[in-house]
């Protein structure tokens, strides 16, 4: 239990059995009345996102996040089996749960598995990857009408828009959160 005047971003709350995250909160102190704390709290599992009053100095269960960096194994057709690097215990995660993780992740690859109680919450991946262009049209000197940008297939299946001078064959590095192009990896 924490009080609502111990509530600090990232923190995670378990509100009528469904867990949230709080995203940001601000301590209010109007000229009359009681002083409250006014939050933006973002679904574990849904993904959803509320804003939530809670009188000052109000009791509220925190849940016991377990975060652990694993490594990505293989999908086995099933689920995505990620590995614990400090006891090799090994964890499968049902595809719901990784989400669109799944369009950035390369085997060997590692990521942060969230828990609580043994259940998996969600996966973390890392703020951008370094993925290879498996295919991408040739891009055609003048052609301005797509704003600059064409789809390219990455290897491991997803598609980002990318500028037209990128190749098939190229590296790139890709924004994990919304998918977006960051730039060319020279190498």
């Amino acid at each position: 239990m924490a009080s609502t005047n111990d509530l600090k971003n990232g923190m995670v709350l378990n509100l009528d059995g469904q867990l949230w995250t709080v995203i940001e909160f601000q301590h209010v102190k109007p000229g009359k009345g009681p002083a409250f704390v006014r939050t933006k709290l973002k679904a574990v599992e849904s993904g959803k996102t509320v804003d939530k009053t809670f009188n000052a100095g109000t009791k509220v269960e925190t849940a016991n996040v377990d975060k652990r960096t694993m490594q990505y194994l293989y999908n086995d057709g099933t689920s995505y089996v990620f590995m614990d690097t400090a006891t090799y215990e090994q964890l499968e995660v049902p595809p719901e749960v990784v989400g669109r993780a799944s369009d950035f992740m390369l085997e060997n690859q590692e990521a942060i598995v969230a828990t609580n109680d043994g259940r998996v919450l969600y996966i973390e991946l890392p703020a951008s990857v370094e993925l290879s262009v498996t295919y991408t049209e040739p891009g055609l000197q003048g052609d301005r009408s797509t704003g600059g940008t064409k789809p390219a297939t990455v290897e491991t299946g997803a598609t980002v828009a990318v500028p037209l001078f990128i190749t098939q064959g190229e590296r790139i590095k890709v924004d994990t959160r919304d998918g977006s192009y960051l730039g060319r990896v020279s190498g």
